[in-house]
């Protein structure tokens, strides 16, 4: 009989709550660092305290992957309770969490770890996530729950519009938007992540049709498919994200949707006012 099967991901993910306990997921906290303190993301400072914080502080933080050690703890306490381990993370290309995964598999060489790569980040990241995790849930295999994982993620995609670059750029994970610096210091860029990295689509002039255009955009990526799945994510944004979710739902059968804030290790680099939508569609 085979082993019974745990997720881990890492707290970029931006799951809610509700489901992080209903399927028992684990997950390893990436770092804020801020004025020489390391705050965990989503146990010492969230969302709201993060974003409260940025407004005020004269300071920026920056972030950090969680170690191998991290990874390796989570994966010893699942190995003692009898599970196989599928590790499901955010793009190589915009954190070196992954890498941290590896090794920690590599520390642990008799266990049945397998690791999958969303190439996507916060709820991009969190659908495929949660199909594994009903899968898993339903006694799935490892190789089971890992192959529905990389089908999910072929069926996701994200959209975001920020209020500037700046964060982006500061971070360094601004990818091929890289390009629209300068000429869009007061624009509302389109943003996806492609082939893992963040890339431009539009440059819009306006907050408002910004946010009109990103449902646009997302909208013609989900017409015509069934099984629509859509997570509004917001950077102390509840109001537009709420706005955008339901323009959404108005124009398209959802089946099931949420808001969530985005991580703070996310906001560090997106910047408060960030909208995201992250869909999946055509999954069965």
């Amino acid at each position: 009989m085979a082993n019974k099967v745990a997720i881990v991901t890492d707290s970029t993910a931006t799951i809610p709550e509700k489901w992080i306990k209903k399927y028992g997921i684990k997950f390893a906290a990436s770092l804020v660092l801020w004025d020489g303190e390391e705050l965990r993301d989503g146990i010492d400072i969230t969302p709201d305290k993060f974003f409260i914080r940025l407004a005020n502080s004269s300071t920026i933080p920056t972030s950090s992957q969680p170690s191998p050690a991290d990874f390796k703890s989570i994966y010893e306490k699942l190995i003692k309770k009898g599970y196989d381990i599928l590790s499901i993370h955010l793009s190589p290309k915009l954190s070196g969490t992954m890498a941290s995964a590896e090794q920690a598999k590599q520390m642990l060489p008799k266990a049945n770890i397998e690791i999958v790569n969303t190439w996507s980040v916060s709820m991009g990241e969190g659908w495929p996530i949660l199909m594994a995790a009903e899968a898993a849930k339903a006694g799935k295999t490892l190789a089971e729950c890992k192959k529905i994982a990389e089908d999910a993620v072929a069926h996701t995609g994200i959209y975001l519009t920020v209020n500037t670059l700046e964060f982006l750029h500061r971070g360094g994970r601004i990818g091929g938007a890289a390009r629209l610096l300068g000429s869009a210091l007061r624009l509302k860029p389109i943003l996806t992540v492609a082939g893992g990295q963040i890339e431009p689509v539009e440059k819009i002039r306006t907050r408002k049709k910004a946010l009109k255009r990103l449902v646009a955009v997302v909208g013609e990526e989900i017409k015509g498919k069934e099984n629509i799945h859509v997570a509004a994510l917001h950077a102390n944004a509840l109001e537009d994200a709420e706005q955008v979710m339901e323009m959404v739902k108005k124009e398209y059968d959802v089946t099931e949707s949420l808001i969530a804030a985005v991580a703070p290790t996310i906001g560090t680099h997106t910047g408060p006012g960030t909208i995201g939508l992250a869909y999946m569609a055509g999954y069965k």
